[in-house]
């Protein structure tokens, strides 16, 4: 999906003019990083960012150099090794005779419309009930395009399936499970183009609830303690920090290690690695009017740190929902909230850094209402496949460091056990 100008200025329009200034200051302050050679972080939700492109984007501009690492929930994780998005037949499973125990709301049943490489993949490791397949082919549905492997039969189950694996060779290795399933995924996905560049994409401990077995696999891959550490020093090297339709990101980007909130001060106390925010660009994209109202109390009087020094509740304070990431981002100098749809905002924050940078993007995302964004999730569902498992493997036999993690500068990094390093150590 090239970019479209006539549309990048349709969409500009979508925004008022305080929300476009800060797209633009957003844009200033990317570029600004990276022409010093500096790093952005990306730190992503599920849902909205899945079904606008914005993962798929942001796996484009991870190839062009733009973005450094992110960090994402084990839901995406999750659709992203059963190719993102896919188109699926739902059906009725009650009728088709399936047990109303397994089922969910409404009795849904989907079966995942799918090439012959992937369901040979699936048939040589697993058992494939074809019966169901035909029936559920036969029987009375509508297909829908929707977030990858997930209730898909047999891609989700495949995908459990194959988690389990995918957790044992991590612990093998001494790897994360989004490292060993970076290999075999796709490369316009986040996970397997921060393999193929050597950059890390980790989900953060509050989103590791999410994807069935996948997100359980995930947390069982390496400790709290190991993927809280890996997340802060991907923080603590980036200049640039971009929050996308994600919560609880007070978890995340003032966790246990980050002293300018405080939360790591014990940390730092008893001499382990921490790191600060000050100085660093905190940016989120959200649709919550109450993150405006508590970031303007802020910048008219301090009122986020001052509820903070005379130990009072902010939520009755403000007379707003008080999300729990509202207080360090709102506090920071450096913080700003763009208060919009993210499939507007990530594509006008493309369309922008390509012409200050000069970037040859191969990818653009659209809002998926419009009719290039209905485009777009059809080019998705077509051409960004499911994991291969066999490129997974190979990927592990090769035993090099062309996809050691460069987060540090590009300093070499030296292989332990003939694989690939833990990132960030």
């Amino acid at each position: 999906m090239k970019i479209n100008p006539d549309t990048m200025a349709a969409l500009a329009e979508k925004l008022d003019e305080t929300m476009g200034a800060r797209v633009d200051k957003t844009v200033e302050a990317i570029v600004t990083a990276k022409e010093k050679g500096g790093k952005v972080a990306v730190v992503t939700g599920s849902g909205p960012n899945i079904h606008e492109g914005v993962t798929t984007l942001i796996a484009e501009l991870m190839r062009v150099g733009v973005i450094d690492g992110v960090t994402t929930s084990s839901a995406t994780i999750s659709h992203e090794m059963g190719g993102t998005l896919d188109k699926v037949k739902r059906c009725n499973g009650k009728d088709l005779g399936l047990d109303p125990f397994l089922l969910p709301r409404g009795h849904d049943f989907e079966l995942t419309e799918m090439g012959p490489h992937t369901l040979a993949q699936i048939e040589a490791h697993m058992p494939v009930e074809y019966s169901l397949m035909e029936a559920l082919k036969k029987a009375e549905g509508r297909t829908i395009i929707k977030a990858a492997g997930n209730l898909g039969y047999p891609v989700g189950l495949w995908i459990e399936h194959l988690s389990w694996e995918i957790m044992a060779l991590a612990k093998s290795y001494g790897a994360s499970f989004e490292e060993i399933a970076g290999l075999g995924a796709d490369e316009r996905t986040m996970i397997g183009m921060g393999a193929k560049m050597g950059l890390p994409v980790m989900v953060t401990i509050p989103q590791l609830i999410g994807g069935g077995a996948t997100g359980l696999c995930i947390g069982d891959s390496i400790s709290l303690t190991e993927r809280a550490t890996r997340l802060a020093r991907m923080l603590s090297s980036a200049d640039v920090i971009i929050e996308s339709g994600v919560a609880l990101t007070q978890e995340i980007h003032d966790g246990p290690f980050e002293r300018y909130t405080g939360h790591g001060l014990w940390a730092a106390w008893h001499g382990h690695f921490s790191y600060s925010l000050e100085g660093k660009t905190l940016v989120r994209f959200d649709l919550d009017p109450a993150l405006e109202q508590v970031y303007q109390a802020e910048q008219k009087g301090s009122a986020v740190q001052q509820a903070i020094a005379d130990g009072q509740p902010k939520t009755k304070l403000f007379k707003v929902p008080f999300r729990m990431e509202m207080s360090g981002f709102a506090r920071h100098e450096g913080s700003i909230p763009v208060i919009g749809d993210i499939g507007v905002i990530w594509p006008l924050i493309a369309w922008k850094l390509q012409e200050r940078l000069g970037l040859d993007l191969e990818f653009m995302s659209y809002p998926q209402q419009s009719d290039e964004g209905q485009a777009m999730r059809e080019m998705i569902v077509q051409d960004v496949k499911p994991i291969d498992r066999e490129k997974m493997l190979a990927g592990l036999r090769q035993h090099t460091t062309e996809n050691a993690c460069r987060w540090n500068g590009g300093a070499p990094v030296p292989v332990r056990d003939g694989f690939l390093p833990n990132q960030h150590k």
